[in-house]
């Protein structure tokens, strides 16, 4: 089973390049982040016509959003209402074999103080409130996928600098330490680094200021899946598209995938 995930920056306006990857890469299960487009305006029969007659999605104007689209049928659509907030950032299906989760975390701003920052305030909430629930509403033993744009790089070697990152949003200690105590709730493995040694660059955004994104190279990692223990003998493969971030009108993410065994 392939699973994809990708914050596509606006489904409507990169339809093409969505259909484009669902030909190319057939994954079984794709998550979307920042669809912003409310549900009455989802390219349903666009997506549909690409093989996807399975759909899941939760949308606004302009910001946000997450959408699951699947080749086969699902069961108990979930959305999920984070911090008193209903910004559309998480929803979750039933699959026969485990459960999917495509989580949005807030971006955070760029003051890393909650006293001052109620955007990074919310986001460290967003990140106590999905660890406790996790392990409020499950246990480690239970097959589940949590995929998305998590919005933090949490490894030294998940941005260009770790000296010089340390506080800015997505790498500070603060995020870090949460998002690890998130993992820890379900004790779930983090796909990328399953694959690839903590000690090597993985990257999966580039910043749209970046002229010469590929020369710079100045990445983070900040698009995850992850598994619960269950899952994890069947971690088969792992891919980023980092050639996604050349296409024309590209999203400043570029689609993470991995391939579970039978």
């Amino acid at each position: 089973m392939r699973i994809l995930t990708w914050n596509i920056n606006s489904v409507r306006l990169r339809i093409g390049l969505l259909t484009k990857l669902l030909q190319e890469e057939k994954p079984d299960l794709v998550c979307l982040q920042e669809t912003k487009c409310p549900d009455e305006h989802f390219p349903v029969e666009n997506i549909r016509s690409a093989g996807y007659a399975h759909q899941h999605f939760h949308g606004m104007k302009s910001y946000n959003g997450v959408a699951i689209l699947s080749r086969t049928p699902f069961e108990d659509s979930q959305i999920h209402h984070r911090v008193g907030k209903e910004d559309c950032r998480h929803i979750s299906v039933r699959l026969p074999r485990f459960e999917l989760h495509n989580l949005y975390v807030p971006a955070g701003g760029d003051e890393p103080d909650p006293d001052i920052n109620d955007k990074f305030a919310h986001k460290l909430d967003f990140v106590d409130e999905m660890g406790k629930w996790f392990k409020d509403r499950y246990t480690s033993d239970m097959p589940l996928v949590s995929a998305g744009d998590f919005n933090i790089a949490p490894y030294e070697h998940d941005v260009w600098s770790h000296k010089q990152l340390q506080k800015v949003v997505s790498h500070t200690p603060i995020e870090i330490e949460k998002l690890e105590k998130m993992r820890k709730s379900l004790d779930w493995t983090d796909s990328s680094r399953h694959f690839i040694p903590e000690q090597e660059k993985c990257y999966t955004w580039w910043s749209y200021r970046n002229r010469d994104w590929r020369k710079s190279n100045r990445g983070r990692r900040l698009d995850h899946i992850w598994v619960t223990p269950p899952l994890k003998p069947a971690l088969k493969k792992h891919k980023i598209l980092t050639d996604a971030r050349d296409w024309e009108k590209a999203s400043d993410h570029v689609p993470l995938i991995i391939d579970l065994a039978a």
